[in-house]
């Protein structure tokens, strides 16, 4: 999802306790102890479905006293721009990858199952790291909407099966475990959107804060702008892609220094939206 300057605007195991019966009779050599069954895996939390049971749409977490922040990062690669990739522009960003690992920064990458076919190993590299999380950003990146910054459109009928077809193109690029969050492209959407993808039951998640980083060469002026605009529970939005935002990376070492400095802690998106749940 590009964005220019304006904004459109996150074991309890229970064990078995083995009892053994008794008998006068000399004791049995003991047994090897069996194992503790394995809790099951906990399902990522998800908003509840909005009014008339459309999606339920997700902004920000709790303003609480609970400095927390997720820095969220858009993988976009749009459906028609492979023959662009083949000549070599880059839609990936591993510098940036690297620097959120090495400051062990957790995120959510909201990814196109465009950009996932084509960089399959990142995919799964940033899949299967429990600092990350992968999120939806359709397969196409085609807008959801009419007149959303120039991007194709793709039609009502074909939205849900869009979103599935990222998480076919996930999967199949050895992503484990994709969270049940979507991200509209360029942010644009609106009911008949969140009609059409109540079905695919996920939750769709924007932002409170814009990075400015679409486009940008000024890395303090991007980090400048998530300093000024971060609240406790917090959604930035910041992008993943070389070409269309070469900052991103350096401004990212300028924003989580300081943002620790004041106290606050980074989060995945779905932290945020456990506690949003939580509360209501």
């Amino acid at each position: 999802m590009i964005i220019r300057v304006r904004q459109v605007a996150t074991a309890c195991v229970l064990g078995a306790a083995l009892t053994a019966c008794t008998t006068t009779a000399a004791p049995e050599t003991p047994r090897a102890a069996h194992p503790a069954p394995s809790a099951a895996p906990s399902l990522p939390p998800t908003l509840a479905p909005g009014p008339a049971g459309l999606t339920p749409v997700f902004k920000n977490g709790p303003r609480t006293h609970s400095k927390t922040v997720a820095l969220t990062f858009d993988a976009d690669m749009t459906a028609d721009q492979g023959a662009r990739a083949a000549a070599g522009e880059h839609f990936d960003n591993p510098r940036l990858i690297a620097t959120l690992r090495a400051l062990k920064v957790p995120a959510t990458v909201f990814m196109t199952g465009r950009w996932a076919e084509e960089y399959p190993a990142q995919a799964r590299s940033i899949g299967g790291d429990p600092l990350f999380e992968v999120a939806n950003h359709s397969y196409s990146h085609y807008a959801f909407t009419g007149d959303c910054y120039g991007l194709p459109t793709v039609s009502e009928d074909r939205m849900r099966a869009d979103v599935e077809r990222a998480y076919t193109a996930f999967r199949e690029a050895g992503v484990p475990d994709a969270r049940p969050y979507f991200r509209f492209p360029g942010g644009c959407y609106d009911r008949r959107a969140l009609k059409a993808l109540t079905p695919a039951g996920v939750t769709a998640v924007q932002w409170d804060v814009v990075g400015g980083d679409a486009f940008a060469t000024d890395a303090d002026a991007v980090a400048r702008q998530v300093l000024d605009g971060v609240r406790p529970g917090s959604v930035v939005v910041m992008h993943c892609t070389r070409s269309a935002a070469p900052a991103t990376e350096r401004a990212v070492r300028r924003i989580v220094p300081e943002l620790r400095a004041e106290g606050y802690r980074f989060v995945k998106v779905s932290e945020l939206i456990g506690a949003a749940s939580r509360q209501r």
